[in-house]
């Protein structure tokens, strides 16, 4: 008979780790403000599932939203390419004073439980959620900095237009005689003074806040990130400097023509003196 071969204890086996829990996967959305002209007139699309009156703000599709603003300005959050296209075909019918380019300024939404309301530099904004009250913070401050960003453009084209009469003013010591420029240029910084204070008021918060104080954090680091309270300031500097000049050389150019109109005058003056001397002389002969 052949002797069992004695078997080896099996070795105890260590209890197994729980697996490391899964983090959730961050959902990116997209957003996009469009500057489209000077004014949406938004009067007569109020709708019964609205979700603001001032801006006019609305869902469309599953997970889309909408906000329009009466400074020119279209902000989509969430929507895809066709469904972009399909609201601004609607948008544009109601805009006044089209521009042939269109500004936009977008940012991408990083949206997390997990996550607190904050921006790192240069990064996504992280939102707990896309509740509607947060999608108006973030609309507000898109919208604002996109409207300053052609703002900007606009006074410093007019910087552009003061400098060369400023370089001839100190080559030649004598004011342009470009009257009729002077004026535009005065006219063009009013506009900008009068968008700048009346419709887009940066200063002013969004209106969802006094419902939803807890998101002044929110918006307070949005303001931050796009610099729209130092951005207005720099505006309003540049706009007041634009002003100043435009009528120190109105009143130098008004100065020199009244100089020029006294002194045809007393040409004429001498000249009517000297003929009437002469008409004596000759009478006396």
């Amino acid at each position: 008979m052949t002797e069992a071969k004695p078997t080896l204890p099996t070795p105890p086996t260590e209890p197994s780790t729980p697996a490391a829990p899964s983090t959730p996967s961050l959902l990116r959305v997209r957003a996009r403000a469009l500057l489209l002209g000077d004014r949406i007139d938004a009067a007569g699309l109020e709708r019964s599932d609205m979700i603001s009156a001032t801006p006019l703000a609305f869902n469309v599709g599953a997970n889309g939203f909408v906000a329009l603003y009466r400074f020119g300005v279209a902000v989509m959050i969430g929507l895809s390419p066709l469904e972009e296209d399909d609201v601004l075909k609607q948008v544009k019918l109601r805009v006044s004073g089209p521009h042939a380019h269109i500004d936009d300024e977008s940012a991408i939404l990083e949206i997390s439980p997990d996550h607190g309301d904050k921006i790192p530099p240069g990064g996504a904004i992280a939102m707990k959620d896309l509740s509607e009250q947060r999608l108006l913070v973030v609309s507000d401050a898109l919208a604002k900095t996109v409207s300053l960003g052609r703002d900007e453009r606009e006074v410093n084209s007019v910087f552009d237009i003061i400098e060369p009469f400023a370089a001839d003013l100190a080559r030649n010591g004598r004011p342009p005689w470009k009257r009729r420029s002077m004026l535009k240029l005065i006219g063009q910084t009013l506009l900008v003074q009068h968008r700048l204070s009346g419709r887009v008021a940066v200063e002013e918060k969004p209106d969802v806040l006094w419902d939803r104080p807890d998101l002044e954090r929110l918006y307070a680091r949005l303001e931050d990130e796009y610099e729209l309270k130092e951005r207005a300031e720099t505006l309003k500097r540049k706009l007041d400097m634009i002003v100043e000049t435009a009528r120190a050389l109105t009143d130098m150019i008004d100065a020199d023509r009244a100089t020029r109109l006294e002194a045809t005058i007393v040409v004429l003056i001498i000249a009517e003196i000297i003929i009437t001397i002469g008409q004596i002389i000759v009478g006396r002969h």
